[in-house]
């Protein structure tokens, strides 16, 4: 299974955060214009990890919870792929002026000085670190060293940033250096495992390879194998994308929902395409516009997914409330009884919307995207119930009524990310203009 159904399978953490939404900040004026309602939202989305940004280290908290209901047990833990989903809705914030280039410079300098002195193993850092020390957190039994997964969305993050200030001041320029100095750390053909033409998710210096997740496609880790291609220190070779992540060909299969046909094999195998987070976290940076290999057309497929997603929430075979070409989204996000990697087929459509699965869509169903966030909007009652300081929340479900004033980093950033992207291109531009993603690109073979 994915990352994030791991989760579930943990003893779930949840907690607080000491912000309060007010009714102020979840009521808004009604009837704005399209532009300006997508403006709203993607800078209320950008302030979870600009206002909500832990104090020492000024990276992105596991949740932050406006409701009160939990402990606040659990609010210094850092989320480190959210945090690089983070570091680059900062740079999409200095773009759109909610925060200006000095602004954004000292927070993510800020950022890479507490990255530089946190723990990290074989040049991988954990799932969590402790935002008081940059020690890490474990994220479950054997799970307290490198992760190789979460480490890739930081470096595709922060490769972002450093091709922004590259060519900026002498400040910037050094950010940038000190940047491509992390990145040209991570041992990404330590996680071979011994040199297997595969790549593997975490080791432990306590545990080791115990955990022994391999990791095939597809799901959101396209990303990882694409940065180890790309990597000017600790390369790996093509054989480990082709046997490992393709499996030797066997990521090639068919599957379809109604006239919408997907073409590679998911992880898991979901009937008629996974949760929607495997059309969203490697490509933040990655720009799947025109972007084929000889597994899949990813624009093609990514446009798919998305688009079964929403047809099948049209059709709501499951006849859930609510659910509607104007209100639709499945993903792993919070769940009605902790967290579920939502999906569209029987067993994994549980009733419940995830806002961040239709706004992190932008690029692939603007039409149908710009549907539920205006109605998601629109409708007051709905919206004091599911839009907060952050955005809207993670997670709803009308027939259960259930709306939990909760967020999570991983789910927000997307949001912010692709968003921009639809707009600017500013990420993918970014991304994509990395000589070593050019040069990894063309390794394995991407045209």
């Amino acid at each position: 299974m994915m990352k994030y159904t791991l989760l579930s399978l943990i003893v779930f953490v949840v907690a607080c955060h000491s912000k309060i939404a007010t009714q102020e900040q979840t009521t808004a004026a009604a009837n704005i214009s399209d532009t300006a309602l997508y403006d709203t939202i993607e800078h209320r989305t950008f302030e979870y990890f600009w206002t909500g940004g832990l104090p020492n280290s000024g990276m992105a908290p596991e949740r932050i919870h406006t409701d009160n209901v939990y402990p606040e047990h659990d609010q210094s833990t850092i989320a480190v792929g959210g945090s690089g989903f983070g570091v680059m809705a900062i740079l999409a914030g200095i773009e759109r002026g909610y925060i200006t280039r000095q602004q954004g410079y000292d927070r993510l300098n800020k950022i890479v000085s507490f990255l530089e002195k946190a723990d990290r193993f074989h040049g991988a850092y954990p799932h969590w670190l402790l935002d008081e020390n940059g020690h890490v957190k474990p994220f479950g039994n054997d799970d307290d060293g490198g992760d190789l997964v979460e480490t890739s969305f930081m470096m595709q993050g922060l490769l972002c940033v450093r091709q922004y200030f590259k060519g900026g001041n002498d400040d910037e320029k050094k950010l940038a250096e000190r940047i491509d100095s992390l990145w040209r750390s991570v041992e990404f053909d330590w996680y071979r495992r011994g040199g297997q033409n595969v790549l593997f998710w975490h080791w432990s210096p306590n545990f080791g390879w115990k955990k022994n997740f391999a990791v095939h496609g597809y799901n959101e880790c396209l990303i990882m194998y694409v940065l180890a291609a790309s990597s000017p220190t600790h390369s790996v070779p093509p054989t480990v994308y082709h046997e490992g992540w393709a499996q030797n060909g066997k990521i090639n299969a068919v599957s379809n929902y109604k006239n919408d046909t997907l073409h590679l094999l998911m992880q898991g195998n979901p009937p008629h395409g996974g949760p929607l987070f495997w059309a969203h976290y490697s490509w933040l940076g990655l720009n799947p516009h025109g972007l084929k290999d000889q597994y899949a057309d990813y624009w093609k497929e990514m446009s798919t997914m998305a688009k079964i997603n929403y047809q099948w929430c049209v059709d709501n075979p499951k006849k859930y409330k609510g659910y509607g070409a104007d209100s639709w989204g499945l993903t792993a996000s919070y769940s009605v009884n902790g967290y579920a990697a939502h999906a569209p087929d029987s067993a994994n459509d549980l009733g419940v919307i995830s806002p961040t699965a239709a706004l992190s869509s932008f690029p692939y169903t603007p039409m149908q995207s710009m549907a539920a966030m205006k109605h998601w909007y629109d409708d007051t009652s709905l919206r004091n119930k599911i839009l907060g300081p952050y955005g809207f929340y993670d997670a709803f479900s009308e027939t259960a009524d259930w709306y939990p004033q909760r967020y999570l980093a991983i789910d927000q950033g997307p949001i912010v990310v692709m968003m921009e992207n639809y707009r600017s291109g500013l990420l993918w531009k970014l991304f994509m203009s990395c000589d070593e993603v050019k040069a990894g690109l063309a390794k394995l073979g991407f045209e």
